[in-house]
C-alpha cells in the first residue's frame, strides 16, 4: 500500500501572551490528535508550528513594559513552547517568524509578486503621530465610532459593532503612544490584489468541499466574505518592527504580518530541512502535489487560511517557478469559553496552559478538552466537569477495567496472559467488538470528528466493563478456571487496543499502559486483534488516573470567586432595566431535598414551579437539613441554562444571601404567593 504523503500545519500563535486552554482547543489539540493517529498508521507525516512574532500587538506590549519587541517575543516564544511540550504536542518543528530564514521567504514572495507587476502601489492618508513622529497602525489609533459611537475603536475598524471606515471617519481620534490628537499624512503601500482571485477561490473552495467535506462554519464564512465582494490588501505598513520590505523605495516599511505569517508554515519546514540535513526535504511536501495539505485553525483564522493564503499561492504559481500545494482542508473549530465567559486577558478570566499544568498532569485535561471540542459550536470549560471526566470516565470507566482486569490475573495466573480457551458466544462477540473499534475510530478521525472518535475509545472501555461483568469472572475462577482463563485472555486483547487507540488523545497515559502490558506499539490497523500471547508476562498495574478531590476543585472555583469579589474581573459594569428583565426570578416551592453521597455542600431539590417540576443542585448543605428546606417557597433563577454537577443536571439556580458567619440564606416568601409569580 502506497504511503501516505501528509502535511499539517497548526495556526501560528501570537509570542505575546501565554497559551490558554481556548487556543488549544482551537487548532492545537484536534491537530496532535489526527497526527499522532496517522503516525500510527504509517503516513509520511509531518507537523509544522511556530511563533508569530511581528504584528503591532507585539509592540504595544513592548511599549507598555517599557522593553523592546524582542524581549516580548523571547519570553513569550520560550514560555509557549514549554507550554506546548508539557501538554504533549508533537510538533516536528516550532520555528520563530523572527528567523533569518522566515525573513527571506517573506522577502521572495514579495519580490515575486512585487518583480511581475501583481502588486499596486497606492497613496492614503493615515494617522501620523507629531509628537512621536512616526505613522501610526490601526491599533495605536483609538476614538469614537462613527456608526455605534464605542469609545475604545480602532482607526480603521470597530471591535464593538464590526464596522469597517476610513481612519477619518473615526471621531476623537487619539494616538496610544502620547496621547496627542494625531493628524492624517499621506503615505504609500504596496497592495494585493485580492478581488482578481474571488472567482477562482470559490471554484477551489467549492471543489475541495465537493471532494472533501469541508466543515459548514468554515464554508459560511468564506461566502459571506465572497458575498461582500473581496478587496485589494496592503502588504506593507509603517512600522520598525517586522520584515522589511525588500525594495530601495520603501524606506521605514514592513511587510504586514498578514501577509508574511502565513509563509511561517513554509519557513518552518525549511527550517525542519536544514535540521535534519536534507535542505531539499521541504519541497517533498509543499512543492508536490500528491501531498495532503491539512491546515488547523480557530474559526478567527478563516480569512487567512481559507482565501489569503491560497491566493498568495495562486498568485505565486501562476510565474514559472515550482508551483506550491493548496490546502485539502481546513477543519476550524469554534471557541471554547471558560466558566461560562470568554478567555479574557485583561479581565484575568480563565487559566493558562502552563498554571493548569501545574495542578493537574496533561491527559486528563487532553482528555477533556477533546471529549468537549468546539468543533460545530461554541462549548464552554467547567472545572467541574473537568472533574467529572477525570473521575468517572477516565478512572470509573477506562482506568477502572484495566485494573479489575491486571489485579485479578497477578491474583489468579501469576501475571501472565491467560490461555485463549474455547470461545463461548459472548467472547466471540466481543472480539468482534474490539476488532471493529480501530476502523470506527479511523473514520471519524478522517473527517476531523475528533471528539466523536475520542467519546467512542472510551465506549470501547465501557465495552469492556460490561463484558467483564457479564463474564463474572470472580465466579468462574472457582467454577470452571478454563472459562475464567479466556475471559481475562479477551479482556487483555480490549485493553492492548485501548492502550494504542488511546495514543492520540493521552500519549503519557498509553506509554504507561503499554509499560503495564509489557508491549510495544503496533500500528494502527493491527491493533483490534489477538496481540497479547498465551503465557506473555504483565508488569504490575499501576492507577494510571487518581481521582481528582472536591477540595482540590473547590479551591479553583474559590480563586474565579475572589476574581470577581474584587473586581479582577469586570464585565460591562452597570446593566440597563432591559438586561436585567432577560432574567426570569420566579417563586418556586420545594418538593423534596436531598444530600449528595460525594458532596458536603451540595443538596438536590426538586421544586415546583406553577405546573412544572424541575431539580436544583444548590450549594447550601453545610447551611441546611434538607428535611427543613421541603415545602419551603423560594425565589430561583427559572431561564438559567441548565449545567451539569456531580454529573447531575441542574435546572435553575436558588437565590440566598451569605451572612456574617458564612452560612447561606436562601431567600424565602410567604405562604400566600403563588408558585410561578414572577419576582419584580
Amino acid at each position: 500500500m502506497l504511503q501516505q504523503k501528509i502535511l499539517v500545519t497548526a495556526a501560528l500563535p501570537y509570542a505575546n501572551g501565554p497559551i490558554h486552554l481556548g487556543h488549544l482547543s482551537g487548532a492545537y489539540l484536534p491537530a496532535d490528535i489526527y497526527v499522532r493517529y496517522h503516525r500510527l498508521k504509517g503516513s509520511d507525516i509531518i507537523f509544522i508550528c511556530g511563533s508569530d512574532e511581528h504584528g503591532v500587538p507585539i509592540t504595544i506590549s513592548a511599549d507598555k513594559e517599557g522593553v523592546k519587541p524582542k524581549q516580548i517575543i523571547d519570553r513569550y516564544h520560550s514560555q509557549n513552547k514549554e507550554a506546548f511540550e508539557r501538554f504533549g504536542m508533537s510538533f516536528d518543528n516550532y520555528s520563530r517568524t523572527s528567523l533569518p530564514i522566515h525573513h527571506e521567504t517573506g522577502k521572495d514572495f514579495f519580490l515575486e509578486f512585487y518583480n511581475r507587476g501583481i502588486l499596486n502601489e497606492k497613496h492614503s492618508m493615515q494617522f501620523y503621530d507629531e509628537k512621536a513622529k512616526m505613522f501610526l497602525p490601526d491599533r495605536y489609533v483609538e476614538g469614537t465610532c462613527p456608526n455605534c459611537g464605542y469609545d475604545e475603536a480602532r482607526s480603521d475598524e470597530c471591535e464593538n459593532c464590526g464596522a469597517l471606515y476610513q481612519p477619518d471617519e473615526l471621531k476623537n481620534p487619539k494616538s496610544k503612544i502620547t496621547g496627542q490628537t494625531p493628524v492624517l499624512k499621506e503615505t504609500s503601500h504596496w497592495f494585493f490584489p485580492l478581488g482578481k482571485y474571488q472567482k477562482r477561490l470559490e471554484e477551489y473552495i467549492d471543489e475541495m468541499n465537493r471532494k472533501y467535506g469541508w466543515k459548514e462554519n468554515v464554508l459560511q464564512y468564506c461566502r459571506g466574505w465572497f458575498k461582500d465582494g473581496l478587496e485589494d490588501r496592503a502588504v506593507t505598513r509603517d512600522l520598525d518592527w517586522g520584515i522589511k520590505v525588500p525594495i530601495d523605495s520603501a524606506e521605514g516599511k514592513v511587510l504586514y504580518v498578514w501577509f508574511e505569517a502565513v509563509l511561517g508554515y513554509i519557513s518552518s519546514t525549511k527550517e525542519l530541512s536544514a535540521m535534519r540535513g536534507e535542505p531539499d526535504l521541504w519541497k517533498k511536501y509543499w512543492q508536490d502535489i500528491s501531498t495532503k495539505y491539512i491546515a488547523f485553525i480557530g474559526k478567527d483564522n478563516v480569512v487567512f487560511h481559507c482565501i489569503v493564503f491560497p491566493a498568495m499561492l495562486m498568485a505565486w504559481n501562476d510565474g514559472d517557478k515550482a508551483k506550491y500545494v493548496l490546502p485539502q482542508n481546513v477543519p476550524a473549530n469554534e471557541f471554547l469559553n471558560f466558566e461560562g465567559k470568554k478567555f479574557s486577558k485583561s479581565r484575568n478570566w480563565g487559566i493558562d496552559v502552563s498554571d493548569f499544568l501545574n495542578l493537574f498532569p496533561a491527559d486528563p485535561l487532553r482528555y477533556t478538552l477533546a471529549a468537549n471540542l468546539p468543533e460545530s459550536r461554541d462549548t464552554d470549560f467547567y472545572w467541574k466537569e473537568f472533574q467529572l471526566r477525570n473521575n468517572s470516565e477516565l478512572a470509573d470507566i477506562l482506568g477502572n477495567f484495566i485494573n479489575r482486569t491486571f489485579t485479578f490475573i497477578h491474583k489468579h495466573f501469576d501475571g501472565k496472559v491467560p490461555a485463549r480457551g474455547s470461545l463461548q458466544a459472548i467472547d466471540e462477540e466481543m472480539l468482534k467488538v474490539i476488532s471493529g473499534y480501530p476502523e470506527k475510530i479511523s473514520k471519524l478521525f478522517e473527517a476531523y470528528k475528533i471528539r466523536d472518535g475520542v467519546l467512542e475509545v472510551m465506549n470501547l472501555a465501557r465495552a469492556g466493563n460490561k463484558y467483564f461483568n457479564d463474564s463474572e469472572p470472580w465466579k468462574t475462577v472457582k467454577s470452571d478456571k478454563a472459562i475464567c482463563s479466556t475471559t481475562l485472555y479477551v479482556c487483555l486483547q480490549a485493553i492492548y487496543t485501548l492502550a494504542e487507540l488511546m495514543n492520540p488523545v493521552v500519549p503519557f497515559s498509553s506509554s504507561k499502559l503499554f509499560y503495564m502490558l509489557n508491549a510495544e506499539k503496533t500500528s494502527w490497523d493491527n491493533c483490534g486483534f489477538e496481540n497479547l500471547q498465551e503465557g506473555h508476562q504483565l508488569k504490575m498495574a499501576e492507577i494510571i488516573f487518581p481521582k481528582i478531590e472536591d477540595d482540590i476543585i473547590e479551591s479553583q472555583m474559590l480563586k474565579l470567586g475572589k476574581k470577581e469579589e474584587t473586581g479582577e474581573v469586570k464585565e460591562t459594569g452597570q446593566i440597563t432595566i432591559d438586561d436585567f428583565m432577560k432574567v426570569q426570578l420566579k417563586v418556586a416551592q420545594i418538593i423534596s431535598a436531598e444530600k449528595l453521597e460525594k458532596s458536603d455542600k451540595l443538596l438536590k431539590l426538586k421544586v415546583k414551579i406553577e405546573n412544572e417540576e424541575r431539580q436544583i443542585i444548590a450549594g447550601i448543605a453545610k447551611s441546611y437539613k434538607p428535611e427543613d428546606l421541603v415545602n419551603k417557597k423560594v425565589v430561583v433563577v427559572a431561564n438559567l441554562k441548565p449545567a451539569k454537577l456531580m454529573g447531575l443536571e441542574s435546572q435553575g439556580m436558588v437565590l440566598a444571601v451569605e451572612d456574617e458567619k458564612g452560612s447561606l440564606n436562601v431567600i424565602s416568601v410567604g405562604d400566600p404567593v403563588k408558585t410561578g409569580t414572577r419576582v419584580r
